[in-house]
């Protein structure tokens, strides 16, 4: 591995206080076979990312197939009795939990998702996959924006997990350790609300003059620009998955009621959120 690698360490999803060297110095696998189920775009960019000897299966075979054509590797059946050292499930949200049991016999050595979830995965793969390495993985990023920030639960690490891990942090992701617990709490922020927030404003902004615009705006209208860009089932999994947009519509609500007084404690209330998270990220 790379001697300017920055170990971190990784709580186990069962034993948030327990923590284990997740990116120790093993020795890298003289061959990995890996098994990619889902060849959207973020199973491209795993493979893509991680660059190890794949296969592609999904429920569509020619999406399977161009993947395999593209990035190099094989397209196989979704029920195929073949079975790889390592298994990544880049399946929809909410069909990860089924995905992981329908094809955690598949792995040999490991078993990872990336779908964006983690309660669930997490212990989903427990029960299907016991004996093997197991973890979870968020990359907080559309693929075309990549490199960024990628989460991880490693529920169960070992040597072929951290060859992966470390194949991602070497194309520039940043692996950030978390724990389901945290990690699902988070979105209902991070992706539920600030989405049902982005969206209104799209949905209720009227088309605005070029000279009449402002920084606020313009920056508002970047954000529905880059949001609407993705793929709607996406965004519409994740409201599922996640609360988050009915605290929006009660803030919104709270400040379409109120009084001048009353909008300005708000309004300071804003400021006073706004500031401390600030603080917290320095």
């Amino acid at each position: 591995m790379p001697s300017n690698r920055r170990k971190k360490r990784c709580c186990r999803a069962d034993a948030p206080g327990q923590t284990n060297l997740f990116w120790a110095n093993r020795a890298k696998p003289d061959a990995m076979n890996v098994l990619v189920v889902g060849a959207g775009a973020m199973g491209r960019w795993f493979a893509e990312a991680t660059n190890r000897d794949l296969a592609f299966t999904d429920a569509d075979p020619a999406v399977a197939e161009r993947a395999a054509n593209e990035l190099g590797g094989k397209a196989v059946e979704l029920d195929t009795s073949e079975t790889f050292d390592a298994v990544c499930l880049a399946v929809p949200l909410l069909a990860v939990e089924e995905a992981i049991e329908d094809h955690a016999g598949k792995a040999e050595r490991a078993i990872l998702d990336l779908t964006g979830v983690m309660a669930e995965p997490v212990s989903a793969m427990a029960d299907h996959a016991p004996g093997k390495e197991r973890v979870s993985l968020h990359p907080l990023f559309a693929p075309d924006n990549a490199p960024g920030n990628v989460a991880v639960v490693a529920d169960e690490s070992g040597p072929t997990t951290d060859n992966l891990l470390s194949a991602l942090e070497s194309r520039g992701n940043t692996l950030v350790e978390t724990t389901p617990e945290e990690h699902d709490e988070a979105m209902t922020t991070v992706q539920a609300g600030a989405h049902t927030a982005i969206l209104a404003f799209a949905l209720s902004a009227n088309s605005v003059p070029e000279g009449l615009r402002t920084p606020v705006y313009d920056c508002l209208a970047d954000l529905t620009a880059q949001v609407t860009d993705g793929d709607s089932r996406v965004y519409a999994d994740i409201q599922e998955a996640f609360d988050g947009a009915e605290d929006v519509a009660v803030a919104a609500q709270e400040l379409t009621d109120a009084d001048p007084t009353e909008f300005e404690r708000l309004y300071r209330k804003a400021k006073a959120k706004t500031e401390t998270r600030a603080e917290e990220k320095r």
